[in-house]
């Protein structure tokens, strides 16, 4: 199934009511990803996407989701604060601690999350700080690299993540005193890959570590988290992850691990961020300057502090220009920010066709790790967030920030008041 689009007109008819640069989200692709993604695993028990309110952290975006039948997996104190406000409670909330203070345990436990530890030393955290629930997930890192056949799908054996397997089994074995009766196991051991071998593999891992420390222990194994991992085709020539095929691939395995065992059901969730906003998302700019020196240079009133990825990473985000895409793709041009840092593109030698200032142009798949990412670099402000609803209107979702929001942590009042009476 190929990524969730819209048309030129939607993108000129928001930058009409909006001034950009704004992210643009479609609740309509949202929606149907969530609702794609339940029926793909309903082979499989108890079923339950987590959504990684790292990619996407709005409110309304949350609330779709939530609407949807999805959890959230937060991994902060203000990510569980905001799960809480949008009305997640319980065991809708994973919380993925990493490194993090104690009065986070403490938190999430009082809203009931499912905790998942990273580390074996986090057993006397939680102990200490809400105390160890009857249910309690642990996140393995298997080390080494993770294959697939002869290809390396990751190195989790560099990744700072999780415990090893003889510490999944001494942290189960420490918590049962405490009245510790069930346990789940969580793994992230590839990133953004569309192979539908990725989920399948992977559970049959967990499938199989679960069932051992079963016997270990004593303990009753509850679910599996496949965390996240599935990607989205970033170029337009890129294949799409076969969804329905992973989903039937991790109930395959499931099938062959527990087939005859006499124990409740095994429930599988998963977190994923990317796959399911990150196509339903747009950068929304314009072309506001020009620059012909040794390069042909494109300037825009988006800069990297709305879209840090392909400054960050070097990655690929497809770039259009509406009303245009007609035309031959004649022009060779980096497109850039107005940041003080060379990296500041959005794309390098890249073919697009003949543009000039005020052209509208378009930054596809920011729907995820897009404004979440954003900062504060050389005083930029970060832009807005616009929801393309179900019944074809605009609406804003977050404002932009304003120079109040800047200087709202500085201990300036003087300048600040200096500043309001000058301006």
């Amino acid at each position: 199934m190929p990524n969730f689009s819209l048309s030129d007109e939607v993108f000129f008819q928001a930058a009409e009511q909006f001034q950009t640069p704004f992210h643009l989200y479609s609740e309509d692709g949202l929606r149907k990803n969530a609702r794609r993604m339940n029926a793909a695993f309903g082979g499989v028990p108890s079923f339950k996407e987590y959504f990684a309110v790292k990619a996407l952290p709005n409110p309304t975006v949350l609330r779709i989701l939530k609407d949807e039948g999805c959890g959230v997996d937060c991994a902060s104190w203000t990510e569980l604060m905001l799960a809480e406000a949008c009305g997640f409670s319980g065991s809708e909330i994973m919380f993925s601690a990493n490194d993090v203070p104690p009065q986070e345990f403490a938190y999430a436990r009082r809203l009931g999350a499912i905790v998942n530890l990273d580390d074996l030393t986090h057993v006397n955290v939680l102990r200490e700080n809400g105390g160890i629930p009857e249910e309690i997930c642990l996140r393995f890192n298997p080390g080494g690299a993770f294959r697939i056949g002869n290809t390396i799908m990751g190195d989790p054996g560099d990744a700072k993540y999780g415990m090893t397997r003889e510490q999944l089994t001494q942290a189960l074995l420490q918590m049962k005193p405490d009245g510790l009766k069930r346990f789940g196991l969580h793994a992230f051991l590839s990133s953004n890959t569309t192979d539908p071998l990725y989920y399948p593999t992977l559970a049959n891992l967990l499938f199989t570590v679960g069932k051992e420390l079963m016997e270990e222990t004593g303990l009753q194994l509850s679910f599996v988290n496949l965390s996240g991992g599935i990607g989205i085709p970033y170029r337009p020539d890129a294949e799409p992850a076969d969804l329905e095929a992973i989903g039937a691939g991790v109930a395959e395995q499931y099938r062959k691990a527990f087939a005859g065992m006499n124990m409740p059901p095994v429930a599988v969730k998963s977190e994923l961020g990317r796959f399911m906003t990150g196509p339903n998302g747009w950068l929304v700019t314009h072309v506001i300057h020009e620059k012909n020196i040794h390069k042909r240079y494109i300037g825009l009133d988006a800069s990297a502090c709305d879209l840090m990825r392909p400054a960050m990473y070097g990655a690929y985000h497809h770039i259009t220009v509406p009303g245009k895409e007609h035309l031959p793709h004649t022009d060779l041009v980096d497109v850039t920010g107005s940041l003080c840092e060379n990296n500041d593109k959005f794309a390098i030698d890249r073919l697009l066709p003949p543009m000039e200032i005020g052209d509208l142009l378009v930054i596809h798949d920011t729907g995820a790790h897009g404004l979440s990412m954003g900062y504060n670099y050389n005083g930029k402000l970060r832009c807005k967030e616009v929801l393309y609803a179900q019944d074809g209107s605009f609406r804003l979702i977050r404002r932009e920030e304003r120079p109040a929001d800047y200087f709202a942590t500085l201990d300036v009042d003087p300048i600040w008041e200096q500043l309001n009476r000058n301006n």
